[in-house]
């Protein structure tokens, strides 16, 4: 057992789940929404709960460019507005870079 990792685990307890979020992400999502949908082109972003999701806007208000709600390999919904790749499936979801600037830090 030495220098053996055990397998990272999610939410379900089943490999290839992603891992659980910590309290304060949870209670952001509960007090806020639980998925967003972002603008590829301004960097609007809008967050919904899931019960609500048939009434979230599907145009961006500020340029009219249809809004990301789901990962476009897998359909998985976004769960938060600095997403650069899909959680499940690990396909991108936009550059990493908004006005000159990264979205996400390396790493994360």
């Amino acid at each position: 057992m030495t220098g053996a990792r055990p397998e990272r685990r999610g939410l379900a307890g089943e490999p290839g789940v992603p891992p659980r979020r910590n309290w304060i992400q949870e209670e952001r999502r509960r007090t806020l929404g639980d998925w967003v949908a972002f603008c590829p082109s301004c960097g609007h972003v809008v967050r919904y709960f899931e019960e609500q999701e048939e009434l979230r806007p599907t145009v961006c208000p500020q340029c009219s460019t249809t809004l990301v709600a789901r990962c476009p390999s897998c359909d998985a919904r976004i769960p938060s507005a600095f997403q650069v790749e899909c959680e499940d499936c690990g396909a991108p979801l936009r550059p990493n870079e908004l006005f000159g600037g990264s979205i996400r830090r390396a790493g994360r």
